[in-house]
């Protein structure tokens, strides 16, 4: 629809530009037919206000309107054809000896008889992992669409991909932590990604490609060295840093990855300075001279667990040096890349632009496309790579555990101690049949009389399970921003409008009843239409925390309504704090439970089911491996760590010491 418009518009505006002078000119007079004589000018100061003058004024006033029109659209037409010119120039056009190769290849297209093929196409190129993109050897610009462009830079798939397995790493870490009953720092854990990682991952979810391995990248940085000039050369340098502290996530503990001067790094990301020492891979040196000693004491960078060598040799990033650390500099060309801010008497001198791509000064030649950010993007995607500081942990005991906020922003309710232990299940209030039910735990689905809805839009799936975790609604803005993270939420809102029809279209289909309510720029789910999973878990975990008997039945109605994580299989990054929150509330359910229970066994069952639920957190597994230990079961409690260790092995992850307090022994794994 956009041709049309375009066209009906030129219309209008030849129709302006045309129509009113042949109207002015066949209609009136012209207002001053000549130069007014002496006599003329005396009669009109004595009688300014005749038909004639006033005639002749109208007129005059009108020819200035067409003319400040006929301004205005020369000089949009002029700028947009200056636009139109850069572009143009910015152009790559083919060399001469492309020109030739092509003319020669369109003759011989021409006097060929054309043969079918059946051999498949070549697949795409990978694109390596240190932050460059394969170039061409033609002195053009590389613009492959390959890449992922976020507010204020522009990545390479494989660098995003590994930006949302670190994001993923991060919620692992967060629930390894969390400690049923200690909610002082579950603020803090639950707090969503920054902007840009979100947007990443939003990104890497929509493509859906598998990810490269890291082993086959080859280093795009060349090996004498080189300086970053121009209007990008600070993006540039900072993802250089990112991309390849990426790579030290997986690596074994104090594995340098980057050197960088602390100048430098506070040029580049000042907000990481302070917790530079918490991300892995980086070392921070005050000067280039203590950078180059650094350089000369480290040994190769060592096999990783899997036994594969690491192939990315290390990184430093300086300011330029001096003539003499240049030169020492450049007897260690081998063993590290040296990239420099500004010019320098080192290797090679890069200029990038704000878009990555790069040239070499000397030669002319096109060089890699860079991953360049900006410092905000920068700082986002470094603030996942910082290991969180230890936590003290207090012994863990059996007490009950009070609930988690069932509403996101009230307190706890602490639960009432008593010391019935009766299995009778409470009832907790129950919801009027609904037409409609959504289910949101689990694979998310909408169903109306027992029968499923199709609906085609992932986001009109995202917007129902959005409306099921904010059961208070949610505006415009905050469905645009939460559904597609990163642009701007003014630029994507007719996402959101096609989107709500769809779904609206979809759920006529099947009930005339409306089902999602938009009043004063909220929208929200009808509670008397529909039915929510999610509600009800909530309704059953607020009543076993007010409850005064039945404690254990009434946790139990807890476990038995979650059915599965919130919204399993979807990887929307916005889901992860609500999807982590409900995780914790069903955890505690199973160790207040757990704690009802008078025998030890019985509080094992239980136990074991919250580690099916999340089999990463450490507090449940330390909580079972004591009460294996305290039942004489020592063969159990060190199959039970050992599984637990393995598992956080293949995600990338260490357990603490605090689970080490038990004998290990080579065991066979158990099934949890």
């Amino acid at each position: 629809m956009r041709w049309p418009r375009r066209l009906a518009g030129a219309a209008l505006v030849a129709a302006m530009l045309a129509l009113p002078p042949w109207l002015l000119a066949t209609l009136t007079e012209p207002p001053l037919p000549g130069w007014p004589t002496a006599a003329q000018l005396r009669h009109w100061v004595a009688d300014p206000l005749t038909s004639r003058t006033l005639t002749a004024g109208l007129t005059a006033l009108a020819w200035l309107l067409w003319l400040g029109l006929a301004y205005t659209v020369a000089v949009t037409a002029a700028r947009r054809l200056r636009a139109g010119a850069r572009w143009l120039r910015r152009l790559p056009l083919p060399t001469p000896w492309q020109a030739a190769a092509t003319s020669m290849a369109g003759a011989a297209a021409l006097t060929t008889a054309h043969t079918p093929t059946t051999d498949p196409p070549a697949p795409p190129a990978p694109v390596p992992i240190g932050g460059v993109e394969p170039h061409t050897t033609d002195g053009a610009w590389n613009h492959t669409d390959a890449g992922v462009a976020v507010p204020g830079g522009w990545l390479p798939d494989d660098t995003a991909q590994q930006i949302a397995a670190a994001a993923a790493l991060v919620w692992l870490r967060r629930r390894r932590a969390y400690q049923p009953g200690h909610a002082s720092d579950e603020a803090s854990q639950l707090t969503p990604l920054p902007a840009t990682v979100t947007a990443v991952q939003a990104a890497v979810a929509d493509r859906q490609q598998p990810a490269t391995t890291s082993s086959a990248a080859v280093p795009g940085l060349p090996g004498t060295g080189v300086a970053f000039t121009g209007d990008g050369a600070a993006d540039a340098a900072r993802g250089v840093l990112v991309t390849r502290l990426l790579t030290a996530l997986r690596d074994p503990p104090h594995t340098t990855r980057v050197v960088i001067t602390r100048a430098v790094l506070t040029t580049l990301v000042p907000d990481i300075n302070a917790v530079a020492d918490s991300i892995p891979g980086l070392c921070v040196v005050d000067t280039g001279e203590e950078a180059v000693t650094l350089l000369s004491a480290l040994t190769a960078p060592p096999a990783k667990p899997d036994g594969d060598p690491i192939m990315t040799p290390l990184v430093l990033v300086t300011g330029p040096p001096s003539t003499a650390t240049a030169s020492r500099l450049t007897a260690l060309a081998g063993q590290a890349h040296i990239v420099t801010l500004g010019p320098g008497p080192l290797g090679r001198t890069w200029r990038v632009d704000r878009h990555g791509h790069t040239r070499d000064d000397q030669t002319g030649q096109a060089e890699p496309r860079l991953c360049v950010l900006g410092q905000t993007a920068a700082t986002h995607l470094l603030t996942v790579l910082v290991h969180p500081a230890a936590t003290a942990r207090g012994d863990a005991g059996t007490e009950s555990t009070p609930l988690r906020p069932v509403d996101g922003g009230h307190p706890r309710i602490p639960r009432q101690p008593s010391r019935h232990t009766s299995h009778t299940t409470p009832q907790p209030p129950v919801p009027a049949p609904s037409l409609a039910q959504l289910r949101v735990l689990g694979r998310p689905a909408l169903l109306v009389d027992g029968q499923p809805v199709t609906i085609r839009r992932s986001a009109a799936l995202q917007v129902l399970v959005f409306l099921a975790v904010h059961p208070d609604g949610a505006t415009t803005t905050q469905l645009v921003n939460a559904i597609w993270p990163g642009p701007p939420a003014h630029t994507v809102t007719r996402r959101l409008y096609t989107t709500l029809s769809d779904l609206r279209a979809a759920i006529r289909a099947k009930t005339t009843v409306a089902i999602i309510e938009h009043t004063d720029d909220r929208y929200r789910l009808d509670p008397d239409q529909i039915d929510v999973d999610l509600w009800r878990l909530h309704t059953a975990a607020h009543h076993a925390a007010t409850t005064l008997t039945h404690h254990c039945a009434a946790w139990r109605a807890v476990i038995d309504a979650y059915t599965g994580d919130l919204a399993d299989n979807h990887t929307w990054p916005w889901a992860d704090p609500p999807r982590e929150a409900t995780r914790r509330l069903v955890i505690d359910a199973h160790t207040a439970a757990a704690s009802t229970e008078p025998g030890p066994r019985q509080a094992l069952e239980i136990l074991q089911g919250g580690i099916r639920v999340d089999p990463y957190n450490e507090d449940l597994h330390r909580r079972a491996i004591d009460i294996l230990t305290a039942l004489g079961d020592h063969k159990a409690a060190v199959r039970l760590s050992d599984a637990y260790t393995r598992r956080l092995t293949l995600a990338g992850l260490r357990p603490t010491d605090s689970l080490y307090q038990i004998p290990h022994a080579s065991s066979g794994p158990v099934r949890l």
